[in-house]
């Protein structure tokens, strides 16, 4: 994630790996950024500004805490992309950070948000940080909880196990995944983006409000034409139009990630990916139009590349309790992830310790 944001790679370091952060240390940005996940509804009710008062929880000060070495972080990119823009470098690295810089700049706002032009098109700074959290936010947990689940349901589905394993391993053809590129293998890949499409067709992460704006909006249903007043805030439901078997067939509710592919044929040899439609489709898990998810491409490479991390040498299954054979166990956890998935800030698994898994070499 900060490579894709900032243009800076650290190792990985789980949670019992912590230090003590350095400036430039991964801890300093990624628990930063997980201290305020974590604890964001106090960010907001509070203000970043109160929180540091000495009276509240030491919680709340160390949330502040969180947010001013966050802040700094972009600061710094910010900086850094501003400054590769004036130079004009050719070889400046490409990450969200420069984008949004480039962007900005190319559209008449300069680096204190004011006008360099007669009407504002660009993005202020103010604006690049917001879009840069975003896009933290959105793919630090959303994909993280998509995952979860969607790897709790690939342990309730071995013969989905051995599909996707198929087709990694005739596309890898054992080169180990961390030599292979994007450009050579992602767009062979469509049984794993299917089980990224299905996970997230079940269990969408994130249920995105939307807005008429300042002016009235005209919504076609069949035949009808109803009028939605000005500033009226819409939420569309998700789990219904994901699930209608108007769309998706008497199995809506199962996960069949095959639904999602395009057998091969005399004309197309290799099986291709079933793409939504892009009008009027029943399938807005990453929402739609033009205020589309920013993060959609990125959430669907990470996922794909994790599961040929994991599932091109690996077999998972959930962890037998007494009395229990291998099938008793996959029902049984299939209806953890059922009925223990709830929205919290996002939906996610409420009790991911009860998911206990074994993986083992294919």
């Amino acid at each position: 994630m900060s490579g894709a944001v900032f243009g800076k790679s650290y190792p990985f370091r789980g949670a019992d790996e912590r230090s003590a952060p350095a400036k430039e240390d991964s801890s300093s940005y990624g628990e930063a950024l997980r201290t305020i996940l974590d604890r964001c509804i106090p960010l907001v009710v509070l203000g970043r500004k109160n929180l540091s008062k000495s009276w509240l929880p030491k919680s709340f000060r160390e949330l502040h805490h969180a947010t001013l070495v966050f802040q700094e972080h972009m600061t710094r990119a910010y900086e850094e992309g501003k400054r590769a823009t004036l130079m004009q470098e050719d070889a400046m690295e490409k990450n969200l950070m420069t984008s949004l810089v480039r962007a900005s700049r190319a559209n008449g706002v300069d680096q204190h948000g004011s006008m360099n032009g007669a009407h504002q098109e660009g993005l202020t700074e103010e604006e690049v940080y917001g879009n840069v959290f975003v896009f933290n936010f959105a793919g630090h947990d959303a994909t993280a909880n998509s995952l979860a689940i969607g790897i709790c349901l690939m342990a309730t589905r071995p013969d989905v196990q051995d599909w996707i394993a198929e087709e990694i391993q005739f596309v890898l053809g054992g080169i180990d995944p961390k030599d292979s590129t994007y450009e050579a293998v992602f767009s062979r890949l469509p049984r794993c983006l299917a089980v990224a499409f299905e996970t997230v067709r079940l269990y969408t992460a994130v249920a995105i409000a939307k807005t008429t704006g300042p002016r009235p909006q005209h919504l076609e249903l069949g035949t009808s034409n109803v009028l939605i007043p000005e500033n009226t805030i819409i939420i569309p439901n998700y789990s219904a139009m994901h699930t209608h078997p108007r769309y998706w067939g008497a199995n809506s509710l199962d996960f069949e990630p095959s639904r999602w592919i395009i057998p091969s044929s005399s004309s197309h040899p290799q099986e291709q990916f079933k793409e939504p439609p892009s009008r009027n489709s029943p399938f807005v898990g990453w929402s739609g139009g033009a205020r589309s998810c920013p993060g959609k491409k990125f959430a669907q490479i990470e996922f794909v590349a994790v599961l040929v991390g994991l599932f091109g040498g690996f077999r998972v299954r959930p962890k037998r309790e007494k009395g229990e054979d291998d099938e008793a166990a996959r029902r049984r956890l299939g209806e953890l992830v059922r009925w223990d998935t709830g929205m919290r800030l996002l939906l996610q698994m409420l009790h991911p310790e009860k998911a206990v898994l074994e993986w083992r070499r294919r």
